[in-house]
Formats: C-alpha cells, structure tokens, sequence
C-alpha cells in the first residue's frame, strides 16, 4: 500500500515536472511575429504623420543658441 503512494506521488511529480518544460508557451508579455510587425507598421505610420502648417508657433534660434519663439503678430514685435 505504501509504495503505491509512492508511485502514484512520483507520476504526479513527473507529469508537473513535464508540463513545466513545455517549448510551446510563450513569456508573459511576449508579442508573436504578427504583433510585432503590426506595431512596426503602426510606429511607422506615427513617425510619418506631420502637424499642418501653423499649429505650432515658429521658432528662431537666437545667437547664443537658445530657441526663442517668434511674436505672433507684427504689433508684439513692436513692444519688445
């Protein structure tokens, strides 16, 4: 009766020490080969896209190479 605990123990052990080594899985957080060419694809199309003229405001390079934005309207460059 004892041994077949024992035997019944060591295929249990067996059939977890088995299922741990399986090469199918994958990591957690792991992308398959389609995930990660979408994401390419989609990091590409970002990369591309470019904001309409005027949205942001221009920017000067002044002499000591710090940026200084530009006034927007002629009657701000008056004042400075």
């Amino acid at each position: 009766m004892r041994s077949a605990y024992r035997a019944a123990a060591l295929i249990t052990l067996m059939a977890a020490i088995s299922a741990c080594n399986e090469q199918g899985g994958s990591a957690p957080g792991a992308v398959s080969e389609g995930e990660a060419q979408a994401l390419e694809e989609a990091a590409e199309m970002l990369d591309e896209r470019q904001l309409p003229e005027g949205v942001l405001p221009p920017v000067d390079v002044a002499e000591d190479g710090a940026e200084t934005p530009e006034p927007e309207t002629p009657q701000e460059a008056e004042t400075e």
